[in-house]
């Protein structure tokens, strides 16, 4: 699993679309789409906006990350 399809996962279960996530996060559209396509790298600040807006945890959208400690 990548951290984009988890971002889409989640933005999903919350019921809102890409631009929806975009708006609340301040991001463009676009730049979610590609995220969750795996065609961008993601910043840590837009990680933790995206993070905070969808309320869950850094290991929820990388679990793989976390569970190596």
């Amino acid at each position: 699993m990548t951290i984009g399809h988890n971002i889409r996962h989640y933005r999903v279960k919350k019921g809102w679309s890409q631009e929806e996530l975009a708006f609340e996060c301040e991001l463009h559209r676009t730049y979610i789409g590609a995220i969750e396509r795996g065609e961008r790298n993601i910043t840590v600040l837009n990680l933790i906006k995206i993070k905070d807006k969808l309320e869950v945890s850094l290991g929820e959208l990388y679990p793989e990350s976390f569970n190596r400690f």
